[in-house]
Protein backbone atom coordinates (compact mmCIF):
# COMPACT_ATOMS: atom_id res chain seq x y z
CA UNK A 1 0.00 0.00 0.00
CA UNK A 2 1.20 3.68 -0.66
CA UNK A 3 0.05 7.09 1.07
CA UNK A 4 -0.43 10.16 -0.73
CA UNK A 5 -2.10 13.59 -1.70
CA UNK A 6 -4.73 13.89 -4.25
CA UNK A 7 -3.48 16.72 -6.52
CA UNK A 8 -6.45 17.11 -8.87
CA UNK A 9 -9.27 14.98 -9.66
CA UNK A 10 -11.08 14.71 -12.95
CA UNK A 11 -14.64 12.95 -13.34
CA UNK A 12 -13.83 9.37 -12.12
CA UNK A 13 -9.73 9.89 -12.50
CA UNK A 14 -7.63 10.90 -9.20
CA UNK A 15 -4.06 11.93 -9.49
CA UNK A 16 -2.14 10.92 -6.52
CA UNK A 17 0.90 12.35 -5.58
CA UNK A 18 3.54 9.51 -3.45
CA UNK A 19 6.63 11.35 -2.65
CA UNK A 20 6.38 13.27 -6.23
CA UNK A 21 5.90 10.13 -8.17
CA UNK A 22 1.71 10.59 -9.94
CA UNK A 23 -0.50 7.96 -9.90
CA UNK A 24 -3.23 8.23 -12.04
CA UNK A 25 -6.28 6.28 -9.85
CA UNK A 26 -9.49 5.02 -9.62
CA UNK A 27 -11.60 4.89 -6.03
CA UNK A 28 -13.43 1.88 -4.96
CA UNK A 29 -17.00 1.46 -5.52
CA UNK A 30 -17.59 1.55 -1.53
CA UNK A 31 -17.34 4.89 -1.11
CA UNK A 32 -20.05 5.74 -3.89
CA UNK A 33 -21.77 3.41 -2.01
CA UNK A 34 -21.87 5.08 1.36
CA UNK A 35 -21.80 8.48 0.17
CA UNK A 36 -17.93 9.55 0.74
CA UNK A 37 -16.84 11.85 -2.02
CA UNK A 38 -12.94 12.29 -1.85
CA UNK A 39 -11.29 15.42 -2.30
CA UNK A 40 -8.54 17.20 -3.79
CA UNK A 41 -5.90 17.73 -0.81
CA UNK A 42 -7.15 14.25 0.93
CA UNK A 43 -4.49 12.24 2.51
CA UNK A 44 -5.30 8.43 1.13
CA UNK A 45 -3.64 4.83 0.99
CA UNK A 46 -3.92 3.44 -2.68
CA UNK A 47 -3.19 -0.25 -3.42
CA UNK A 48 -0.04 -0.55 -6.04
CA UNK A 49 -1.52 -3.66 -8.03
CA UNK A 50 -4.65 -1.62 -8.81
CA UNK A 51 -4.23 1.89 -8.46
CA UNK A 52 -7.31 1.89 -6.61
CA UNK A 53 -7.89 3.94 -3.42
CA UNK A 54 -8.82 2.63 -0.51
CA UNK A 55 -8.65 4.64 2.41
CA UNK A 56 -9.12 8.69 3.07
CA UNK A 57 -7.26 9.32 5.93
CA UNK A 58 -9.52 11.86 8.86
CA UNK A 59 -9.45 15.73 7.16
CA UNK A 60 -7.62 18.33 8.88
CA UNK A 61 -10.36 20.57 7.70
CA UNK A 62 -11.82 21.08 4.03
CA UNK A 63 -14.08 23.84 2.19
CA UNK A 64 -16.91 23.25 0.25
CA UNK A 65 -16.20 25.76 -2.73
CA UNK A 66 -13.82 25.32 -3.76
CA UNK A 67 -14.11 21.68 -2.48
CA UNK A 68 -10.48 21.22 -1.30
CA UNK A 69 -8.94 18.99 2.37
CA UNK A 70 -6.90 19.67 4.48
CA UNK A 71 -5.81 23.26 3.82
CA UNK A 72 -3.48 25.74 6.03
CA UNK A 73 -4.88 28.96 4.27
CA UNK A 74 -7.38 29.85 1.86
CA UNK A 75 -6.05 33.06 -0.66
CA UNK A 76 -8.95 35.36 -1.64
CA UNK A 77 -8.19 36.98 -5.03
CA UNK A 78 -10.33 39.77 -4.65
CA UNK A 79 -9.95 42.80 -7.68
CA UNK A 80 -10.71 45.88 -7.88
CA UNK A 81 -11.42 46.94 -11.26
CA UNK A 82 -12.27 44.87 -14.45
CA UNK A 83 -14.43 43.05 -12.64
CA UNK A 84 -15.42 45.87 -10.35
CA UNK A 85 -14.44 45.38 -6.44
CA UNK A 86 -17.28 43.42 -5.35
CA UNK A 87 -17.37 43.39 -0.89
CA UNK A 88 -20.34 41.34 -0.63
CA UNK A 89 -18.94 38.47 -2.42
CA UNK A 90 -15.85 39.38 -0.35
CA UNK A 91 -17.17 39.39 2.95
CA UNK A 92 -19.14 36.03 1.84
CA UNK A 93 -16.43 34.37 1.35
CA UNK A 94 -14.68 35.51 4.90
CA UNK A 95 -17.87 33.98 6.61
CA UNK A 96 -17.59 30.88 4.38
CA UNK A 97 -13.86 30.07 5.40
CA UNK A 98 -14.26 31.26 8.51
CA UNK A 99 -16.83 28.75 9.77
CA UNK A 100 -14.61 25.95 8.55
CA UNK A 101 -11.96 27.12 10.52
CA UNK A 102 -9.33 27.93 7.70
CA UNK A 103 -7.05 30.91 7.98
CA UNK A 104 -7.78 33.58 5.22
CA UNK A 105 -5.72 36.20 3.42
CA UNK A 106 -7.10 38.82 1.17
CA UNK A 107 -4.66 39.66 -1.81
CA UNK A 108 -5.99 42.68 -3.66
CA UNK A 109 -5.46 42.85 -7.82
CA UNK A 110 -5.22 45.18 -10.53
CA UNK A 111 -4.88 48.59 -8.30
CA UNK A 112 -2.32 50.14 -11.41
CA UNK A 113 -6.41 50.50 -13.10
CA UNK A 114 -7.38 52.66 -10.52
CA UNK A 115 -8.02 56.00 -10.49
CA UNK A 116 -6.26 58.44 -7.62
CA UNK A 117 -9.56 58.95 -6.24
CA UNK A 118 -10.99 55.40 -6.64
CA UNK A 119 -7.13 54.60 -4.89
CA UNK A 120 -7.93 56.61 -1.58
CA UNK A 121 -10.75 54.98 -0.98
CA UNK A 122 -9.27 51.53 -1.74
CA UNK A 123 -7.02 52.11 0.88
CA UNK A 124 -9.46 52.51 3.55
CA UNK A 125 -11.15 49.27 2.50
CA UNK A 126 -7.79 47.78 2.54
CA UNK A 127 -6.73 49.04 5.92
CA UNK A 128 -9.85 48.28 7.79
CA UNK A 129 -9.54 44.53 6.66
CA UNK A 130 -6.20 44.44 8.15
CA UNK A 131 -6.50 46.24 11.07
CA UNK A 132 -9.40 43.96 12.43
CA UNK A 133 -6.81 41.27 12.04
CA UNK A 134 -7.22 39.54 8.80
CA UNK A 135 -3.99 39.74 6.52
CA UNK A 136 -3.67 41.97 3.73
CA UNK A 137 -1.56 42.07 0.41
CA UNK A 138 -1.76 43.13 -2.81
CA UNK A 139 -0.56 40.81 -5.60
CA UNK A 140 2.60 42.66 -6.92
CA UNK A 141 3.80 41.56 -3.43
CA UNK A 142 5.38 37.99 -4.02
CA UNK A 143 8.34 37.75 -2.00
CA UNK A 144 6.20 39.13 1.05
CA UNK A 145 3.61 35.99 -0.21
CA UNK A 146 6.08 33.54 -0.32
CA UNK A 147 7.28 34.06 3.24
CA UNK A 148 3.62 34.17 4.22
CA UNK A 149 2.90 30.71 2.54
CA UNK A 150 6.03 28.94 3.37
CA UNK A 151 5.41 25.61 4.68
CA UNK A 152 1.92 25.83 4.37
CA UNK A 153 -0.97 24.12 2.11
CA UNK A 154 -2.90 26.79 0.29
CA UNK A 155 -5.64 27.29 -1.59
CA UNK A 156 -6.87 30.52 -3.70
CA UNK A 157 -10.19 31.16 -4.79
CA UNK A 158 -12.40 34.07 -5.84
CA UNK A 159 -14.66 35.89 -8.45
CA UNK A 160 -14.26 34.08 -12.17
CA UNK A 161 -11.58 36.99 -13.44
CA UNK A 162 -9.88 38.05 -10.36
CA UNK A 163 -6.49 37.19 -11.80
CA UNK A 164 -5.96 33.99 -9.54
CA UNK A 165 -4.04 31.92 -12.51
CA UNK A 166 -2.18 34.90 -13.59
CA UNK A 167 -0.84 35.51 -10.16
CA UNK A 168 0.05 31.99 -9.67
CA UNK A 169 1.85 32.03 -13.19
CA UNK A 170 3.91 34.86 -11.74
CA UNK A 171 5.06 32.95 -8.02
CA UNK A 172 5.87 30.39 -10.89
CA UNK A 173 6.54 30.85 -14.48
CA UNK A 174 6.84 27.06 -15.63
CA UNK A 175 3.26 26.44 -14.69
CA UNK A 176 2.09 28.81 -17.70
CA UNK A 177 -1.52 28.30 -16.80
CA UNK A 178 -4.14 29.39 -19.36
CA UNK A 179 -5.62 33.05 -18.65
CA UNK A 180 -8.24 34.84 -21.01
CA UNK A 181 -9.12 39.13 -20.75
CA UNK A 182 -12.37 39.65 -19.00
CA UNK A 183 -15.71 40.16 -20.99
CA UNK A 184 -15.84 44.42 -21.43
CA UNK A 185 -19.48 43.94 -22.13
CA UNK A 186 -20.40 41.33 -18.64
CA UNK A 187 -17.66 43.36 -16.63
CA UNK A 188 -16.62 39.56 -15.38
CA UNK A 189 -13.82 37.29 -16.16
CA UNK A 190 -13.66 34.43 -18.16
CA UNK A 191 -13.46 30.41 -16.23
CA UNK A 192 -10.05 29.17 -17.56
CA UNK A 193 -9.34 26.88 -14.47
CA UNK A 194 -11.99 24.01 -14.44
CA UNK A 195 -10.88 22.02 -11.92
CA UNK A 196 -9.05 22.11 -8.19
CA UNK A 197 -5.14 21.52 -9.25
CA UNK A 198 -2.89 21.54 -6.16
CA UNK A 199 0.71 22.50 -7.02
CA UNK A 200 3.94 21.98 -5.25
CA UNK A 201 5.76 25.62 -5.39
CA UNK A 202 9.47 25.54 -3.31
CA UNK A 203 8.45 25.06 -0.09
CA UNK A 204 4.61 24.93 -0.09
CA UNK A 205 1.73 24.00 -1.66
CA UNK A 206 -1.02 26.08 -3.87
CA UNK A 207 -4.10 25.12 -5.02
CA UNK A 208 -5.78 27.07 -7.79
CA UNK A 209 -9.60 26.27 -8.43
CA UNK A 210 -12.25 27.95 -10.44
CA UNK A 211 -13.57 30.85 -10.12
CA UNK A 212 -17.04 32.40 -9.08
CA UNK A 213 -19.46 35.32 -9.41
CA UNK A 214 -22.01 34.18 -6.90
CA UNK A 215 -21.64 31.92 -2.84
CA UNK A 216 -24.49 31.31 -1.33
CA UNK A 217 -23.96 30.56 2.97
CA UNK A 218 -27.22 28.37 2.69
CA UNK A 219 -25.52 25.34 5.11
CA UNK A 220 -24.56 27.65 7.55
CA UNK A 221 -26.28 28.94 11.34
CA UNK A 222 -26.28 32.69 11.93
CA UNK A 223 -23.82 32.24 14.71
CA UNK A 224 -21.47 31.10 11.83
CA UNK A 225 -22.71 34.34 10.23
CA UNK A 226 -22.32 36.22 13.25
CA UNK A 227 -18.74 35.16 13.98
CA UNK A 228 -17.80 35.47 10.40
CA UNK A 229 -17.76 39.47 11.10
CA UNK A 230 -14.84 39.37 13.37
CA UNK A 231 -14.90 43.02 14.50
CA UNK A 232 -18.08 42.62 16.38
CA UNK A 233 -16.32 41.31 19.21
CA UNK A 234 -14.54 43.93 19.68
CA UNK A 235 -18.09 46.03 20.67
CA UNK A 236 -19.66 43.65 23.17
CA UNK A 237 -23.54 43.90 23.13
CA UNK A 238 -25.29 43.92 26.17
CA UNK A 239 -27.70 42.05 24.92
CA UNK A 240 -27.42 37.84 25.11
CA UNK A 241 -27.76 36.30 21.82
CA UNK A 242 -28.42 39.96 20.19
CA UNK A 243 -28.79 39.42 16.59
CA UNK A 244 -27.75 43.28 15.68
CA UNK A 245 -30.41 43.73 13.29
CA UNK A 246 -33.06 46.09 15.01
CA UNK A 247 -32.59 46.29 18.97
CA UNK A 248 -32.23 49.25 20.53
CA UNK A 249 -29.03 50.03 21.87
CA UNK A 250 -27.29 47.17 20.20
CA UNK A 251 -22.97 48.17 20.17
CA UNK A 252 -23.12 47.14 16.40
CA UNK A 253 -26.11 48.26 14.61
CA UNK A 254 -24.93 51.99 13.69
CA UNK A 255 -21.40 51.57 15.14
CA UNK A 256 -19.53 54.16 13.17
CA UNK A 257 -16.47 52.19 14.00
CA UNK A 258 -17.36 49.80 11.98
CA UNK A 259 -17.28 49.52 7.91
CA UNK A 260 -20.70 50.33 6.62
CA UNK A 261 -20.11 48.23 3.97
CA UNK A 262 -19.42 45.19 6.75
CA UNK A 263 -22.41 45.99 8.32
CA UNK A 264 -24.59 46.37 5.42
CA UNK A 265 -23.35 42.75 4.53
CA UNK A 266 -23.62 41.71 7.78
CA UNK A 267 -27.44 42.81 7.70
CA UNK A 268 -28.11 41.44 4.32
CA UNK A 269 -26.86 37.89 5.02
CA UNK A 270 -28.82 37.51 8.18
CA UNK A 271 -32.28 38.56 6.39
CA UNK A 272 -31.30 36.17 4.15
CA UNK A 273 -30.91 32.97 6.40
CA UNK A 274 -33.96 34.09 8.05
CA UNK A 275 -35.90 34.03 4.59
CA UNK A 276 -34.48 30.64 4.01
CA UNK A 277 -35.34 29.44 7.59
CA UNK A 278 -39.02 30.69 6.97
CA UNK A 279 -38.58 28.55 3.47
CA UNK A 280 -37.26 25.80 5.52
CA UNK A 281 -39.98 25.30 7.79
CA UNK A 282 -43.03 26.08 5.57
CA UNK A 283 -41.38 22.62 3.55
Amino acid sequence: MLKGRIKNINSTKYIVDVDDILYDCTVRGIFRKNKITPLVGDYVEINEDDLQITKIFPRINFLKRPNIANIDMAIIMVSVKKPDLDLTLLDKMLVMINAYKVQPLICFSKIDLLSDEEKSKYKIIQNYYHNIGIPVIENTELEAFKKIVSGKVVVICGQTGAGKSSFINMIDPLLNLETKPISESLNRGVHTTRYVNLYKIKDFYLADTPGFSALDLNELSKEDIRNGFIEFSLYPCEYNDCDHLNTDGCSIKDNSKILSSRYENYAKFMKEYYENSRKFFKK
